[in-house]
């Protein structure tokens, strides 16, 4: 699969010998007894155990997975995974959403519920349960389901957006989750391509420009950030193969895994800076990363990326070869603390779910790495990871001979298998609780806005919202508490009572925490409201990662005031911190020619530093060639550099590059 693509980390097995060996080892590998064999082969990290919550017939193929309020596992089936290959459609009537519940207590699902069946989505990528609705992510559709009865049944359906490529391709539409802003965010791969509303008109994003990946300006896969009912599209970050899945935490900062093109050992962890280019194709032509180019990079994850080409956002980890796939943002206290604040990641190739736990480094973050569950059993295909109302994870194993080529080894219906697993702290035992809900008060709703699980707090914050200001008192407590995760989940919903917008990011503008500083600044973003005071506020904040979020806000503002300001934060670039240089440039972005010019009057004859240079290596002012010859024919320059001032010429159009050119024929030439 291409959430599991043409790479497996054990030895590469051919379609036709998969195809060939599939009966032998679907008999080998189907029911509970082969269920329980495989479960020893499982290996939790340190401090987790794994309990079997769900296996075949119950479940088969899982592709995805979400969890509601009442401790429910919803499930997306891929019983008609490529339909093209030579099997056919092995389930006529459609695959299924599923919901299961251990309505016992025994810590296993007995109970099974079919909410929707249909061939429209078939091997469905995506799911999101948002009370009584559950977006369903199904190229070339995403519908909305409606559960009006609370039967567990589906009553509704409708389409939230359509005309999205790669039907049947696991580089399509991926889930929808519901974000601390109120909105939703997802995201699709590089089959996706274009973005329609229901009634097949182009979907635009906030500047006006039809989403689609040719180059005007995105390219490749996306991330995006609407409404919940579709409105207000909003494009984050670019240029991506295929990622799988984006998950965003408190602060509203995203977190997702993106695929090589298999067997480059590229695999890679982003943090979706706002507006960013990631960098799989060329920015300017779309050519592929192994299109020989001026500088390229010297080994091949770091060239697929094209990580030495201005404009491109660096990667927060290169994992490898793998086959990257369901990922979340953990923020629960039940596991131990070494997985807390972690990503946590599914990759089905290895056969591994790792936490990776993002740590700021200037304007950008490092990370490190340990294993959640990973198995000696070659058919552990971790294919998604959900957090349970009480803190638990849930994995959902797809259960295959291999990865890749399209293919799958169990081929017939009555042999597909599929498991979901339990992990939590050692000796806790396999029994999930479900802390009970009050939604009525606030301070019940203020309790639930506090649950690991998104489900919980989706229904939580709506609530409270609507609450408007009888919510506030509630709000408060929480707000000026020391956890500040729950600080940041409070302040979003009291920023948003009508009347106190102001007071409360005045509040988060002045706070001791970097994160709730740089929150305020993303917030006006979210609402599209002015940030410009706020950025003459913090311009000279200490913490990079708030001037970061000062540079992202200036991104095509009209105000008159924006290249001062962005000079003043270009000055402070110390030269070193590449996140810092590209939310420079992203933050130039429609304003080009007067930032760079009021930098350089800033700076005056100064700017030939290592920082200068840098900002002159990144910016596309029409002002930008000359001093790149500069730059390129000053003798104090080694010749090792000159290839990446050279390179950077390529990403600038106009008679000014021409001049430059020619200028530097003419030097070479003495």
């Amino acid at each position: 699969m291409h959430f599991f693509p043409k790479k497996p980390a054990l030895p590469l097995v051919c379609s036709a010998l998969v195809a060939a060996c599939s009966l032998m080892v679907q008999a080998a590998q189907n029911g509970s007894e082969e269920a329980a064999k495989q479960m020893k082969s499982l290996i939790p990290g340190v401090g987790l155990e794994a309990s079997l919550f769900a296996l075949e017939p119950m479940v088969v193929n899982p592709t995805n997975i979400d969890i509601d309020a009442k401790g429910r596992v919803w499930v997306t089936e891929g019983a008609n995974y490529r339909l093209f290959q030579k099997w056919g459609k092995l389930r006529p009537e459609g695959d299924r959403i599923l919901i299961l519940e251990d309505s016992n207590g025994d810590g296993s699902a007995d109970k099974q519920t079919v909410f929707y069946q249909g061939n429209d989505v078939n091997a469905a990528l995506g799911i999101c349960v948002l009370g009584n609705k559950v977006i369903v992510s199904s190229s070339p559709n995403v519908f909305v389901f409606t559960d009006e009865n609370g039967d567990g049944k589906s009553d509704k359906k409708e389409v939230l957006f359509t005309g999205i490529a790669g039907a049947d391709h696991d580089h399509a539409v991926h889930a929808f989750v519901f974000g601390p802003d109120g909105k939703v965010y997802f995201n699709f791969g590089n089959a996706g391509r274009r973005l329609l509303c229901p009634d097949g008109s182009p979907v635009k994003d906030r500047f006006g420009r039809e989403i689609t990946d040719q180059g005007r300006p995105y390219r490749q896969g996306m991330v995006f950030r609407s409404n919940l009912d579709g409105t207000d599209v909003e494009v984050l970050g670019h240029n991506f193969r295929n990622n799988v899945e984006v998950c965003v935490d408190s602060f509203g900062g995203m977190w997702q895994s993106d695929n090589d093109d298999d067997g480059n050992k590229g695999v890679r962890i982003n943090y979706v800076m706002d507006f960013g280019n990631f960098g799989y194709t060329d920015e300017m032509t779309g050519a592929g990363w192994s299109q020989k180019r001026t500088n390229w990079e010297t080994e091949i994850p770091n060239r697929h990326w094209h990580l030495n080409d201005p404009g491109v956002v660096p990667n927060l980890l290169i994992t490898g070869g793998g086959s990257p796939t369901g990922i979340l943002f953990y923020e629960g206290s039940l596991l131990p603390a070494v997985y807390q604040r972690s990503i946590i990641h599914c990759d089905a190739g290895p056969r591994v779910v790792r936490a990776y736990t993002p740590k700021a480094a200037g304007a950008g973050y490092n990370a490190e790495t340990v294993n959640v569950l990973t198995s000696s059993d070659n058919w552990y295909r971790p294919s998604d990871v959900c957090t349970a109302p009480d803190g638990s994870l849930f994995i959902a194993d797809w259960n295959d001979a291999g990865v890749g080529g399209h293919n799958m080894a169990d081929q017939k219906l009555e042999a597909m298998t599929g498991r979901i697993y339990r992990v939590a702290p050692q000796g806790s035992g396999p029994k999930s609780t479900v802390p009970k809900l009050d939604l009525d008060s606030a301070a019940g709703c203020v309790t639930a806005l506090q649950s690991p699980n998104g489900a919980t707090r989706y229904l939580a914050w709506t609530k409270l919202h609507e609450m408007q200001g009888k919510a506030e008192s509630a709000l408060k407590k929480l707000w000026l508490g020391n956890d500040q995760d729950l600080r940041a989940r409070a302040w979003n919903l009291l920023a948003r009572i009508r009347g106190s917008e102001e007071t409360y990011v005045n509040a988060a503008a002045s706070d001791k925490n970097d994160s709730i500083r740089a929150l305020a600044l993303r917030y006006l973003r979210v609402e599209k409201r002015d940030s410009i005071a706020l950025v003459k506020k913090l311009i000279k904040d200490a913490s990079p990662q708030v001037r970061r979020e000062c540079a992202l806000s200036l991104h095509r503002n009209p105000s008159p005031e924006v290249p001062q300001l962005w000079a003043e934060l270009a000055k402070q670039h110390d030269g070193k911190d590449r996140w810092y240089l590209e939310a420079l440039g992203i933050g130039a972005n429609g304003n080009e020619d007067a930032c760079l010019e009021a930098y350089l009057k800033s700076v005056g004859d100064s700017w030939n530093t290592v920082s200068g240079r840098d900002v002159i290596w990144r910016s596309r002012s029409k002002n930008t060639p000359a001093f790149l010859v500069k730059i390129i024919t000053d003798k104090a320059t080694p010749e090792t550099e000159k290839p990446r001032y050279l390179r950077s010429l390529d990403f600038i159009k106009g008679p000014e590059k021409d001049a430059a050119l020619v200028e530097l024929l003419t030097a070479e030439t003495k």
